[in-house]
């Protein structure tokens, strides 16, 4: 089985498998005989029988053979079905995804080596496969993807273990870190007390000079308001003088404007000028009554 690739192992599983299908070929076959062997006892008892007699045997012995062969075809690949599925739970549990090739199924040349192994290693007087004693699928060797794993979980042990040493290495630094920032907070809150002090004095003293300087000005304020006050009150005197004032010359000068008019009327040229507009106006309404008289339509 060395052209196939398989080790010591993998060659005694499919030996085994072999066994199996081969004792059920031996049994189907068995029946398959019995079926001949039924007919031969139970329909030729006669010597001559005629075509429709040999024709009827036939298609009864036909039907019983075909419905052996199919069911022996369905069981073989019913059972084909649940070796790989025992195959492809135990590649599950290692994270395996198989895949198979189904056009390889029929070809020749290694369905050809497979009855040569058959004839040449396969020995037909050994002990017949016993399924009460059917050893169960052994794990993967560990020439195979467990290796693979066990080196991959041995190196990512050794990272881990580099990482948690890292790690240590990081916290003891950072409390290193962590004390030094302590102690210049500290050393910082002191010279920040210090200063504190300090300033206080310093905003004390501002602030009583402040304090001055608003006093000083609200005095100052004080004065100017009053100051105001009294100009204020000096302005709105005076304005109220200017008015009165006012009131009595425009009194005044509407009385002069009456004198002047009575004055104008009395004079001979305001009544010769009323009569010469009186005169004209007479004109004027005369001239309108002709143009009436001659031009009615305009």
């Amino acid at each position: 089985m060395a052209e196939f690739g398989f080790n010591e192992h993998h060659q005694n599983e499919v030996i085994n498998y072999m066994r199996f299908a081969r004792s059920k070929m031996v049994l189907r076959l068995k029946t398959v005989d019995s079926c001949f062997e039924e007919l031969k006892d139970s329909r030729l008892v006669e010597e001559t029988f005629t075509v429709d007699e040999v024709k009827e045997m036939l298609d009864g012995l036909q039907m019983v053979v075909r419905g052996e062969v199919e069911m022996e075809l369905i069981n073989t690949a019913h059972t084909n079905v649940l070796l790989l599925r025992q195959l492809f739970s135990q590649a599950e549990k290692f994270y395996l995804r198989l895949q198979s090739d189904i056009s390889e199924l029929e070809n020749r040349e290694l369905l050809e080596q497979v009855a040569e192994f058959e004839k040449t290693d396969f020995k037909s007087g050994d002990k017949m496969y016993q399924e009460t004693n059917k050893p169960k699928l052994a794990p993967l060797n560990e020439s195979g993807v467990s290796e693979l794993l066990n080196k991959e979980i041995t190196r990512l042990q050794e990272e881990n273990d580099k990482l948690k040493a890292r790690m240590r290495t990081l916290e003891s630094q950072a409390m290193s870190a962590l004390d030094e920032r302590t102690k210049a907070d500290r050393a910082l809150k002191d010279l920040q007390k210090v200063q504190g002090d300090q300033q206080l004095a310093a905003q004390s003293q501002e602030i009583s000079g402040l304090e001055d300087t608003v006093a000083s000005l609200r005095d100052d304020y004080e004065r100017s308001l009053s100051a105001n006050s009294a100009s204020q009150k000096g302005l709105q005197e005076n304005l109220i003088s200017a008015k009165h004032e006012l009131l009595r010359v425009q009194e005044q000068l509407s009385l002069a404007e009456k004198e002047l008019d009575k004055k104008f009327q009395q004079t001979a040229a305001y009544r010769n000028m009323k009569e010469i507009l009186t005169k004209k106006n007479e004109q004027i309404k005369d001239i309108r009554k002709r143009l009436q008289r001659y031009e009615p339509n305009e």
